[in-house]
């Protein structure tokens, strides 16, 4: 993982944890036990950095609901 990628990583899950006031290292660990982080935000990192900020915790929040580590 590159310096790009991996920061964008970090303003993912931080910013996921700042809307759902959790703590980053909480979602942090969901998206690991899911698969997200290196299954999905790496790997479309071209697409998914050219979306506003709302949008990606957005989707990113749907995602860990169909996952099921994330009920709302």
């Amino acid at each position: 993982m590159d310096f790009k990628t991996l920061n964008f990583t970090i303003f993912c899950i931080g910013s996921v944890a700042d809307h759902l006031k959790m703590s980053a290292r909480d979602i942090y660990h969901k998206m690991q036990e899911a698969n997200i982080i290196s299954g999905y935000i790496v790997p479309c990192y071209d697409v998914l950095h050219t979306f506003s900020k709302e949008y990606i915790v957005e989707d990113l929040i749907n995602f860990m609901q169909k996952k099921g580590i994330l009920v709302q």
